[in-house]
């Protein structure tokens, strides 16, 4: 019923610099759902660890929803009843995951002479171990009985409907300072999870968690959205498309932001083939208002 793929790019200015890609991504198709995963680490000073945050925040994200499903009729009895709790519930344990495999990294691998050398002892001491790690994370669920999602900092969460229009269940989460940013390592990142549930009446062919560097590769947020709307159209052959979005991620950024860009994508196939037709209108509709858009912009210089 369900296929995916994942795909994280180092950015271009980390190519320049020689540094890591501090993205992360997973995705997960099970039997009774299917799992989109991202993550984007800080990177800045204190955040020396974030590419291995990242890393351990994807996984945390998909070893809790199948911890989850282990009872799969009983979650999916009583999550459409009680979501809000299991919701918050889920966001607790994947950040008590992350901060067990964190935990254990740090353990067996302690800092670095070469790690401390950007700070005075002072400035060293003053920062927790798992701000070291620190990261955003997004992940999403499909089944055919729910969709649900949840958000820790910014990046991108799409969902693509039966009749091909994309929309954003949260929102576009804007950068902020590291300082202030939700994040994975805060004292109290568990309560700081947006979530969103749909039900099972409204059908979701594909659903996207991106990190924010594949948003501000776009000019404006119609065309980010119809770029999903196009991507779902093509999944009938995942195989061989999913190449042709991993050199389109490479170029936004070697061309536009020099950010590090993470897609995972999971795709309902039953959904998809029912609906291709309207998809497939819906993306020459909005190719025709993406053109209207522009005849206005150069009318108006």
């Amino acid at each position: 019923m369900f296929k995916g793929f994942s795909h994280s790019e180092r950015g271009a200015s980390h190519d320049k610099k020689g540094t890591v890609c501090q993205d992360s991504s997973l995705f997960g198709v099970r039997e009774r759902y299917a799992v989109a995963v991202v993550a984007d680490g800080h990177g800045s000073k204190k955040h020396f660890r974030s590419d291995i945050g990242s890393k351990c925040a994807v996984e945390a994200g998909l070893e809790t929803i199948d911890r989850f499903y282990e009872d799969a009729e009983a979650f999916e009895k009583n999550f459409p009843r009680n979501r809000k709790s299991i919701l918050n519930n889920i966001g607790k344990q994947i950040i008590s995951n992350w901060n067990t495999k964190i935990t254990e990294h740090f353990k067996k691998n302690p800092v670095t002479d070469k790690e401390k050398e950007p700070f005075t002892a002072d400035e060293f001491e003053a920062i927790p171990f798992e701000s070291y790690y620190g990261t955003t994370l997004i992940l999403a669920v499909m089944s055919p009985l729910f969709t649900f999602g949840l958000q820790i900092g910014d990046g991108s969460l799409v969902t693509v409907l039966a009749d091909g229009r994309a929309v954003m269940p949260l929102g576009y989460e804007e950068d902020n300072p590291a300082n202030i940013t939700a994040s994975m390592c805060n004292a109290n990142a568990a309560s700081m999870f947006d979530t969103f549930y749909f039900n099972g009446t409204r059908k979701v062919a594909a659903i996207y968690t991106s990190t924010d560097g594949l948003y501000t590769s776009f000019g404006n947020e119609y065309d980010f959205l119809d770029y999903h709307s196009i991507i779902t159209s093509q999944m009938t052959d995942l195989e061989s498309f999913k190449e042709t979005v991993f050199r389109n991620m490479a170029k936004r950024t070697h061309y536009g932001t020099e950010d590090d860009i993470s897609l995972s994508c999971v795709v309902n196939n039953e959904v998809l083939e029912e609906n291709l037709a309207k998809i497939n209108e819906t993306v020459a509709k909005n190719k025709q208002r993406a053109q209207e858009r522009k005849a206005k912009m150069l009318a108006k210089n």
